[in-house]
């Protein structure tokens, strides 16, 4: 049943970094709304459309096909001319022109900040989306695009597991995942990887080595030793350096993955969790919630102020560190 609303026409944008099943969220949101009978607007690169009327009205075949896509067809970028309040007064009166009743931003904390700023100044209703592959955002079990991207390292890793099989070599593996360590330890715990450092967790270099030295089992001539970007002991190529110099005849190698853990098509498990949020959010709007982003926690919808969860970050397991040591002897 469509929900009475005095909001009409809402527009959507995508923020920050991209996040496979972007699209889904986006086709979510344009359904919904038209369900609804309200008109819908997209935005294209996130709040830079709003600011320079950069817009398309959306349709419900203006979304087909777009469910195994990944990327975002209304592209995205990182706008820090936002943070200027008279750029944020611009973007108001542009959405006022254009009738904007209300606001769906789907993206990072970065992008829930610039929101939360607008509706403080403006009081424009405004809920979020979390569309990250790095998972820190507090609110939700699972933002979209993580388990894409855990599958594609994984993918990834399990073929560089064969060549260092083959050679006797120890790879050092970076994976994305700014200051949080998600991405990192679920695909070390999938891909049986030999070490992992993230920087939830402090290590030094020394402890690394004596563990790679003494306390692997003998019979191990190879390994993946997998590295969270962002780390107090540098990128994978310093650490495998540092390795290198203290283990002279250890045979190293890097891989730093890098956006190729952003795209692809995503899981069916970021296209349900897309989905739901995406219709969660439309509803959200329409039924008075504002400064809100809409997550999901023990298969329920949940709604985090930003304030909270642009404040606070998703906690570690630090139980699968310690199942990742066990399981890497």
């Amino acid at each position: 049943m469509a929900i009475k609303s005095k909001i009409n026409r809402i527009g959507v944008l995508t923020s920050g970094g991209d996040a496979p099943g972007m699209n889904a969220a986006i086709r979510a949101v344009v359904r919904t709304a038209i369900f609804n009978g309200k008109e819908i607007y997209g935005f294209y690169q996130g709040y830079e459309g709003i600011v320079n009327k950069n817009f398309v009205p959306m349709q419900s075949h203006s979304v087909s096909k777009i469910i195994s896509q990944g990327g975002t067809i209304l592209k995205s970028s990182r706008f820090p001319e936002f943070k200027d309040r008279l750029v944020r007064e611009k973007a108001y009166k542009n959405l006022r022109e254009l009738g904007i009743d209300g606001l769906v931003v789907i993206g990072g904390d970065g992008s829930f900040r610039g929101a939360d700023l607008l509706y403080k100044e403006y009081g424009l209703p405004i809920v979020g989306v979390p569309g990250t592959i790095d998972n820190d955002i507090y609110g939700t079990d699972f933002t979209i695009g993580f388990d894409t991207a855990i599958n594609t390292a994984v993918q990834a890793i399990d073929k560089l597991r064969d060549t260092a099989d083959s050679h006797n070599l120890a790879f050092f593996v970076e994976v994305m995942g700014r200051d949080a360590g998600f991405i990192a330890l679920n695909t070390a715990i999938a891909t049986g990887a030999e070490a992992t450092l993230i920087p939830e967790i402090p290590t030094t270099i020394e402890s690394l080595c004596e563990y790679l030295q003494f306390e692997r089992r003998k019979n191990k001539t190879s390994g993946i030793i997998i590295v969270a970007e962002g780390g107090d002991l540098g990128s994978a190529m310093d650490i495998a350096a540092k390795v290198k110099e203290r283990i002279p005849d250890y045979e190293t190698r890097v891989t730093t993955l890098g956006h190729i853990q952003r795209g692809g098509s995503p899981t069916c498990n970021d296209r349900v969790l897309a989905s739901v949020l995406g219709c969660e959010a439309v509803k959200a709007l329409l039924e008075g919630r504002t400064a809100v982003m809409v997550g999901q926690m023990q298969n329920e919808t949940v709604f985090t102020p930003f304030a909270e969860a642009c404040s606070r970050h998703n906690e570690i397991n630090t139980k699968w560190y310690d199942i990742s040591h066990i399981l890497s002897i």
